[in-house]
């Protein structure tokens, strides 16, 4: 019965946040549209409400000619590593609010996030085209900068609460952002590396007129690509909110974040992967390290 809760609550979440991720997308692009002052689309269904139904019809209907395909077997191991991950974010995202008491699922966070620079590696690895391999290895290695920073925060938080279940975080207000604001900013350029968001999209490359990992993707493959990238966008914002907040705030806080990665879209501009990269080892890993040893 244990499992058969947990596959009915991971698909209610997974049924959930691809919800959230179809409005989502709308969301944003009616944002950018009044950022550059235009109405973005308003089409499709009242006010464009089903614009992103639209697209996802258009997306699955699109393929190409076998034998045009410059693609090989593991852009396909790729492609499902990245869906099975983003299930697996569901069935924690649900395991936390199921109430069932989980010691380490902080950690599980931790060793999924590890697994997407696989993904990324075989994405652009498996394609034969050599700006989707540099694509993958710059993807891959801003990941592992992210997950060195993203390992620190959750040492940080768990001596906070003292475990590393997440309904603890959930069921009071710890206010991690008001103690560490310096390791707030750092977190978030860091999501903005993990989630292939501007300006530390280094998937993609301001001197190559190509679309970086996804150059080589049409169809099914590219919908699970985008659908993805959207959903750990959704995870991720929700997972700051419970780190740094907690409590009743939430859900309110996860709606902020989200919001947060269309106004960096609309505003920053990109950063030079050398200087962030640097920056994360040589600075942000030390000071991640001296609030360890301040907590403790």
């Amino acid at each position: 019965m244990s499992g058969l809760y947990m596959f009915l609550n991971g698909l209610f979440a997974f049924i959930f946040i691809m919800l959230f991720v179809a409005f989502f997308v709308l969301g944003e692009r009616k944002i950018l549209g009044y950022m550059q002052i235009r109405k973005g689309p308003n089409k499709v269904g009242i006010i464009g409400l089903l614009q992103s139904f639209a697209d996802l019809m258009k997306l699955v209907i699109k393929f190409k000619v076998p034998f045009f395909e410059a693609r090989s077997w593991l852009s396909w191991v790729g492609v499902l590593l990245l869906v099975f991950l983003s299930v697996v974010y569901c069935v924690i995202y649900a395991l936390s609010f199921s109430g069932m008491c989980c010691v380490n699922l902080m950690l599980w966070f931790l060793i999924v996030t590890s697994m997407t620079g696989y993904s990324m590696l075989s994405l652009g690895w498996g394609c034969y085209n050599k700006y989707s391999l540099m694509s993958c290895v710059r993807s891959a290695f801003g990941s592992v900068t992210f997950e060195a920073c993203f390992m620190c925060v959750l040492i940080v938080a768990a001596l906070v609460v003292g475990n590393y279940d997440v309904v603890g975080l959930l069921s009071n207000e710890w206010l991690l952002l008001l103690v560490m604001p310096v390791c707030y900013f750092l977190w978030l350029l860091g999501i903005l590396c993990e989630c292939n968001r501007t300006p530390l999209d280094y998937s993609e490359a301001e001197s190559e007129l190509v679309s970086g990992l996804s150059t080589e993707y049409c169809g099914v493959p590219f919908t699970c690509l985008f659908a993805c990238e959207y959903l750990i966008m959704y995870i991720f914002s929700w997972l700051t909110s419970v780190l740094f907040v907690g409590g009743v705030f939430v859900i309110y806080l996860t709606i902020a974040h989200a919001v947060f990665f269309i106004w960096a879209r609309a505003t920053l501009p990109r950063l030079r992967y050398d200087y962030f990269v640097g920056f994360m080892w040589k600075w942000a890993i030390l000071l991640f390290i001296f609030f360890i040893f301040f907590v403790i």
